[in-house]
C-alpha cells in the first residue's frame, strides 16, 4: 500500500509498504477513505517528538470502511463506515473506566502516557493514517460508526481536533456571557471559536500573526481579531481592553509559538521543549480568578516558565491530551442534527500520492491553507 512515511527532519516521503495485517483478536483493518495532516504531526517532522524511526508512517486523523475484523470484535462488520479516534485506548483500565482514554495504562508499552496512532515509538509506535489501509487496535472501543448520508468532510475531525477543540472549551469552563481568549487561528483554533461561540461566550478575542488565518477567523466565527506582532505586549493590550482580562484564555499554540533567540538556542540543546510566548500571553492576558486551558501541545521542560504570574493572580490551570472518546458521540449528534459545522476550515484537497507537497503547503503556511484532506 502507499503511506505517507517519515525520512527525517523536515522530510516525509510517500512510499509502498507492507500492508497492515490483524495482530490481536479485536483488531480491525480499515481501507482509509479520508484522512489528514494535524498540526501536532508537525512536531513529528520538526524532530520535536523523539524516536521517530525512519520509515514510520504518520497520522493520526483517518477513517474509512472495515475491510477486515479480528475474531473478537463484536462491534463492527465488513463495510462499515468508521471514524478512527486517534488515543489509543483498551477500555477496561482505571483511566479508561474513569473517562480519561487518552491516559490508557494498557496501549503503550514505550511511556507513562496512552498510545497514539502515528505518532513515533514513544506513543506506542502505532502506524498511522496517512495511508491506505490502517490497524485499528481495541476495535471495540474507539472507532464509531457514522451514517452514509453524511460525507467524510463532515465526520473526519471527529478523529482528534472536532472533540480537542471542544474539550478545550469545555475544560476552560466557557459559560454564557463570558469574554474568551483564543491563542491560535490553526484548525483547532478556529474550532475552539466556534465551540466558545455555541457555548454563549458574549465576546472572543482570536490572537494569530497570520493575516489570512485571521481573516478566516473573522469572516466565519463572528470573532474579534488581533495579530500579536502589531503589539509591544499582546497580554497587557488584552488585559486593557477587556477591563481586566479574559474569563477563559485557550491556548491552541502550544510550543509552536514564536521563540525567542534563547529558546531557539535551548531547543536546539534540548534543555527547553520550544516556544512558551502563547502561555507569557496567557499568562498575562487572563483575568484574576480566571481560567488558562491548554490544548496545544508542549514538550519536556521550560525554563522562565510564569508559574509565579499564575499563581499570584489565583489562575486556574487545565490541560493535557484530550480523552476524544468522550465527546464522539454528542458532537456526531450535533453534526446529524445540522447544529455544528466544521468543513469551512477545509482549504485543500489532494492525492495522498501528494502527501509530500500537501506538509509543504501545510507547514510553511502556503496557498492560505488551513487544513488539507487526503484522499487515497
Amino acid at each position: 500500500m502507499k503511506a505517507i512515511t517519515f525520512q527525517g527532519i523536515k522530510n516525509v516521503e510517500v512510499r509502498n509498504v507492507e500492508d497492515p495485517k490483524i495482530m490481536k483478536n479485536d483488531d480491525i483493518i480499515v481501507k482509509i477513505t479520508s484522512t489528514t495532516i494535524c498540526g501536532s504531526d508537525l512536531h513529528l517532522i520538526r524532530g520535536s517528538i523523539p524516536k521517530m524511526p525512519t520509515g514510520f508512517i504518520i497520522g493520526h486523523e483517518a477513517m474509512g470502511v472495515v475491510e477486515e475484523t479480528g475474531k473478537e470484535v463484536n462491534k463492527f462488520k465488513k463495510g462499515d463506515r468508521v471514524i478512527v479516534p486517534f488515543p489509543v485506548a483498551c477500555g477496561y483500565c482505571w483511566y479508561c473506566e474513569h473517562g480519561l482514554w487518552s491516559q490508557c495504562d494498557n496501549s503503550n508499552d514505550h511511556g507513562e502516557v496512552g498510545g497514539i496512532l502515528g505518532y513515533s515509538e514513544l506513543m506506542g509506535g502505532y502506524d498511522g493514517g496517512q495511508a491506505e489501509y490502517l490497524r485499528v487496535p481495541y476495535a471495540n472501543v474507539g472507532p464509531r460508526k457514522v451514517p452514509e448520508d453524511l460525507t467524510d468532510e463532515q465526520v473526519l475531525f471527529l478523529t482528534d481536533i472536532l472533540p480537542t477543540s471542544y474539550w478545550g472549551v469545555e475544560n476552560g469552563g466557557v459559560k454564557k456571557g463570558d469574554t474568551v481568549v483564543v491563542l491560535g487561528c490553526g484548525p483547532v483554533g478556529l474550532l475552539t471559536q466556534k465551540w466558545a461561540n455555541y457555548m454563549g461566550a458574549d465576546r472572543i478575542i482570536a490572537v494569530d500573526n497570520i493575516d489570512y488565518r485571521l481573516e478566516h477567523a473573522k469572516k466565519f466565527n463572528n470573532v474579534e481579531v488581533l495579530n500579536f506582532e502589531d503589539y509591544d505586549n499582546t497580554g497587557e493590550y488584552i488585559k486593557e481592553i477587556t477591563h481586566g482580562g479574559a474569563d477563559v484564555v485557550i491556548d491552541c499554540v502550544g510550543m509552536d509559538g514564536e521563540m525567542s533567540i534563547i529558546e531557539k538556542i535551548e531547543s536546539k540543546l534540548k534543555i527547553q521543549g520550544g516556544s512558551k510566548s502563547a502561555i507569557e500571553i496567557a499568562s498575562q492576558a487572563v483575568r484574576k480568578g480566571g481560567t488558562v486551558s491548554v490544548v496545544g501541545v508542549y514538550g519536556a521542560r521550560y525554563n522562565n516558565f510564569p508559574f509565579g504570574d499564575f499563581f499570584s493572580r489565583n489562575i486556574t490551570l487545565k490541560m493535557g491530551q484530550c480523552p476524544a472518546h468522550s465527546y464522539l458521540d454528542r458532537i456526531l449528534d450535533l453534526i446529524k442534527k445540522k447544529e455544528f459545522d466544521a468543513t469551512d476550515i477545509i482549504t485543500h484537497k489532494m492525492s495522498l500520492s501528494d502527501g509530500k507537497k500537501a506538509y509543504e503547503l501545510f507547514d510553511q503556511k502556503l496557498d492560505h491553507c488551513i487544513k488539507v484532506v487526503l484522499k487515497p
